[in-house]
């Protein structure tokens, strides 16, 4: 949907904990965009002073809201809540438009929305488009243009055997080691640090599944947009820088928890009820052992990065 000066309608969510000073370049990278109409950001009750300045620096721009919340309730209900208030905003314009979702250490640049936006429109069964995420060198992120996990997919990614992938196919891992696309190319899933969805298509989806805290929501919404018959569209020519983890450095072990949590949630609400029910709680028993397992080996590691 277009306004009536020709620009797409969408509407930027940006969830906050604690980002610092990037949540002022994220807002600014995104209001530099030609066609934003609206930036929310949601502050999940951060106490670095990031809200308070982003208040003092964007207050007085109509474009910009920031909605401050008294405690964290997590990622996916900030972004429900930011989507209730822009839908009570104006209805209109919202119910055609598009979401930009996306995480507070992420810089678009120039042109990249117009980009996700003009794939969308070119591609009418797609719900939702997400860009080459690239390190501040310049480099491609993991999880830019990923695939849905599975036990064995996961196996094999956590393993390395994805590297055997070219030459035995059975080794598919979530990620292709084929590299990335120069092309607007249909994909399972992209980065969840920004996605340009549907308004309609988020809507008709339910939106973000509350019952998770921190990761997982962005593939739950993917998956469940699938399930709708939409599908994922990654755009290269579509660029923002991500620093990651920056909200997450000042509590290393309660988001490596909802991390695995999330991975649990997944499994158990879309691929467990899959097989057969005398097989059924076996498996799934072995599949979430192997997800904690997994957090204690790699739990060391997450504590080094803060």
């Amino acid at each position: 949907m277009t306004s009536p000066g020709g620009k797409a309608c969408v509407v930027a969510i940006v969830v906050n904990f604690n980002a610092g000073d990037v949540l002022v370049r994220c807002i600014r990278s995104v209001l530099a965009q030609d066609d934003t109409t609206t930036v929310i950001v949601v502050d999940n009750a951060s106490d670095d002073g990031s809200a308070e300045h982003a208040v003092r620096l964007f207050g007085q721009d109509d474009r910009v809201t920031v909605l401050r919340n008294k405690d964290n309730p997590g990622f996916a209900t900030a972004v429900n809540q930011a989507t209730r208030h822009a839908a009570a905003e104006g209805a209109g314009q919202v119910a055609g438009g598009y979401l930009l979702i996306l995480n507070p250490d992420c810089e678009l640049r120039t042109g990249a929305l117009a980009a996700l936006v003009e794939a969308l429109d070119e591609d009418p069964r797609a719900a939702l488009a997400g860009p080459l995420v690239m390190d501040t060198a310049g480099r491609p992120q993991r999880a830019t243009l990923r695939r849905f996990p599975d036990p064995w997919v996961s196996l094999v990614t956590f393993s390395g055997l994805w590297r055997l992938e070219p030459w035995l196919p059975a080794f598919r891992g979530v990620e292709s080691p084929a590299g990335l696309p120069q092309e607007v190319t249909r994909s399972e899933a992209v980065s969840g640090a920004c996605m340009l969805v549907r308004t309609g298509a988020f809507v008709d989806a339910g939106g973000m599944d509350e019952g998770y805290a921190l990761h997982c929501e962005d593939l739950d919404l993917m998956y469940r947009l699938r399930q709708k018959g939409g599908h994922c569209l990654f755009v290269p020519q579509a660029q923002v820088e991500h620093l990651q983890g920056v909200s997450s450095r000042s509590r290393p072990l309660w988001v490596h928890w909802q991390k695995h949590r999330g991975m649990q949630r997944f499994f158990l609400k879309f691929q467990a009820p899959c097989y057969a029910a005398v097989l059924r709680w076996p498996f799934s028993l072995l599949v979430l052992a192997g997800i904690w397992a997994r957090f204690a080996v790699t739990l060391p590691l997450a504590l080094l990065r803060r």
